[in-house]
């Protein structure tokens, strides 16, 4: 089984899992919901995002595949860079830490720890950068947030409480406890993921996930 991960850039977009390559939410602000309603100005807005965000801060996200079908995601960026990051009543991120953005496991791959392996890449990549922390807005129902639940599984704890949108964070020095490094998470998917055949896409109706489409 071929396992790689590469980086969100503006050619790999288009192979995020569905809705969300065609889903702004976190990329335009409130205020701009044309981008939202529409699927082709969401589209423009999120690829032009990926392109600013590369070029003035970095990689701003990591999708992984599976024997090259696409398999999940995840995109992240300091909270400067996210137009829908001071919306929530838990704002602001705190200075030293990144902002876990979203994350999502395609149909076909969900239940494997690909999730896992996700934010564990993701946190190697921010160690390289000096970034001490990553934090994230939780949600209790499944949408565009990813729910406070799953945060909290991955090693993430609450810092400003709040009944709808908590703000939780992951300390990057805690990281080295995990068990499993990425290549050793990459293993246990073997024998576990089963693949929809190359080229097929599962289409969802709205931009809403499931529990399992988040881990």
């Amino acid at each position: 089984m071929a396992r790689r991960i590469v980086p969100v850039t503006t050619e790999t977009l288009a192979d995020l899992p569905l809705p969300c390559a065609s889903c702004a939410f976190w990329e335009v602000g409130p205020a701009n919901r044309f981008a939202l309603d529409e699927p082709t100005p969401a589209v423009v807005a999120k690829r032009a995002w990926v392109s600013e965000t590369s070029s003035g801060w970095g990689g701003c996200g990591l999708l992984a595949y599976v024997d090259d079908v696409p398999a999940g995601f995840v995109l992240y960026a300091p909270p400067a860079y996210v137009p829908r990051a001071a919306a929530f009543p838990t704002a602001p991120v705190s200075s030293d830490a990144v902002l876990l953005m979203t994350l999502r496991v395609a149909a076909g791959f969900t239940g494997s720890g690909l999730g896992r392996v996700l934010v564990q890449s993701m946190g190697k990549d921010l160690i390289k950068r000096g970034v001490k922390a990553i934090e994230a807005y939780g949600a209790s129902a499944e949408g565009c947030v990813l729910p406070v639940t799953y945060l909290e599984s991955l090693g993430f704890v609450t810092v400003r409480d709040h009944a709808r949108h908590p703000r939780l964070r992951l300390d990057l020095r805690t990281t080295v406890t995990w068990r499993e490094d990425v290549e050793g998470a990459w293993g246990r998917l073997v024998g576990v993921v089963r693949p929809f055949p190359a080229g097929a896409r599962q289409v969802s109706p709205t931009n809403r996930l499931t529990p399992d489409e988040v881990r």
